[in-house]
């Protein structure tokens, strides 16, 4: 299984400290995001990685390739960073995968290896981690089945028939892929909608009678930030076993 992390962003609530740095690379406990994730797929015995970069890549590709010098990684460049959003990133990597499964991370979470491991044990093909807690609007919301098959997925969802928030790690099969390509084809490529979240495929495949299931992970540590508050705050609230 391959891991696919998206960290092309140019993190424009973060400035002041995205001015020199990109947000992947910046540190909460002293270990940079990125390192905490590529740590958490080697703990879950992921070592191929497709890492897509935009803003200050040559930083990012330094990193990589200087702390993880035993990680066999893909580096995909979104020369677009600055006029799309991660749905364009994800687009990028559909050449660079054959027939196997994935896992997609976004590289802005801080979140507990374990969640890789439940996704990953998850007996669905296709599923996504889900942290269920108080929600408003900003948070990507889940709306699913009492099955546990999402039946929505969107920042619009309205808060109060969401189930949780998607962490926005999931395990995606190859059979999902090749559809997921094709829609995202016809999104980017068609429709010039490149400037969208990842989600609003899902949302059309959902339609098209193909979606996840979710698997609860709330119990464990995760974190996405966005803001220099979020990062004070994920200071304050890093769990013992994280630092």
């Amino acid at each position: 299984m391959k891991a696919v992390i998206l960290a092309a962003g140019i993190a424009s609530r973060l400035r002041p400290l995205t001015d020199h740095t990109p947000k992947c690379l910046l540190e909460i406990g002293g270990k940079s995001l990125l390192e905490r994730a590529i740590q958490g797929l080697l703990a879950n015995n992921i070592r191929e990685l497709i890492l897509v970069t935009g803003y200050l890549q040559e930083q990012i590709v330094t990193f990589v390739q200087k702390k993880f010098p035993e990680l066999e990684v893909k580096f995909i460049h979104n020369e677009k960073y600055a006029s799309t959003n991660n749905i364009y990133s994800l687009w990028l990597v559909k050449n660079s995968i054959k027939e196997e499964n994935i896992v997609l991370l976004d590289s802005d979470i801080l979140f507990d290896p374990g969640l890789v491991k439940a996704v990953i044990d998850s007996p669905y093909p296709d599923t996504l981690a889900l942290n269920s807690h108080p929600l408003c609007e900003e948070e990507m919301k889940v709306i699913a089945d009492s099955t546990g098959k999402v039946t929505e997925i969107s920042k619009t969802c309205p808060p109060a028939q969401a189930i949780g928030e998607s962490i926005g790690i999931e395990k995606i099969s190859n059979a999902y892929l090749k559809l997921l390509f094709q829609e995202l084809d016809q999104m980017i490529v068609d429709e010039k909608l490149g400037n969208v979240f990842y989600e609003a495929a899902f949302q059309r495949l959902i339609a098209k009678g193909k979606s996840f299931h979710i698997v609860d992970t709330s119990a464990l540590f995760s974190m996405e930030l966005d803001t220099q508050e979020d990062f004070q705050a994920a200071t304050e609230k890093l769990p013992a076993n994280l630092l």
